[in-house]
């Protein structure tokens, strides 16, 4: 079977930054995943002071580090303009590319008007928890609401002309991805990406869509970062 043209031809180098923090379990799965899939790919750990070996495990790998930065905005920051690529993609440790990632980033950066986007999202798990989170968050896109566990891909130049991920306390993924959104069309790429509701399981369904709709609506509302996270911090 022939490679696609854009392999012949080298194609774009894509960024992939993986933001860490006591990452030792899941890090070694997420890098080895990422060096199964075909494609021109770099990996980039921005690494929020991890206690553990995840900085060891990324550079034993050969895959660079960057911890430098106050909160994790920052860290995504340097860690992205510590990249050569022409895509930057910010993927979880806890989650997954489709293993036709590249062919479909290659192919949205065709049209010059997109700007970014995500991947489709599926949460691990067999279970009515898993099913209704990922239903809940393909409702969530509809709306052009995502977050930063679909995995959200930018052009480099767009990414720059945004100024990154702002200073916020909180939901800097959101805020980014509501000024993505603003900035021209984006793309909802196939997959599906899948990650872990790990996070959010034990707090089980009801109470995670609640602090979901809470969270969000404070936010475009303007309620203080602190309040943000405090309530966050309670509903965990």
């Amino acid at each position: 079977m022939s490679r696609p043209e854009h392999e012949r031809e080298g194609g774009p180098l894509v960024s992939v930054v993986v933001p860490t923090f006591d990452e030792e379990r899941e890090l070694p799965v997420a890098l080895d995943h990422l060096a199964s899939l075909r494609g021109r790919w770099e990996v980039v750990i921005a690494d929020g002071g991890s206690s553990d070996r995840t900085a060891a495990i990324a550079r034993e790998r050969g895959v660079g580090v960057i911890a430098e930065g106050d909160g994790r905005p920052a860290q995504l920051n340097a860690a992205a303009r510590a990249t050569r690529g022409e895509v930057l993609v910010f993927v979880h440790a806890d989650s997954r590319l489709p293993a036709g990632a590249y062919d479909a980033l290659c192919g949205a950066i065709r049209d010059p008007h997109v700007v970014g986007g995500n991947f489709v999202l599926r949460f691990t798990g067999d279970d009515r928890f898993a099913f209704f989170m990922t239903f809940f968050y393909w409702l969530h896109r509809r709306m052009g609401r995502y977050y930063g566990d679909s995995s959200v891909w930018v052009r480099r130049d767009v990414f720059e002309r945004l100024g990154g991920y702002r200073p916020v306390a909180f939901m800097d993924d959101f805020d980014f991805v509501r000024r993505l959104e603003a900035a021209g069309p984006t793309a909802c790429l196939p997959g599906p990406a899948v990650t872990s509701p790990r996070r959010w399981r034990r707090l089980g369904l009801a109470r995670t869509i609640l602090s979901w709709t809470v969270l969000r609506v404070a936010f475009r509302l303007g309620a203080s970062p602190g309040w943000v996270a405090g309530f966050y911090e309670r509903v965990r």
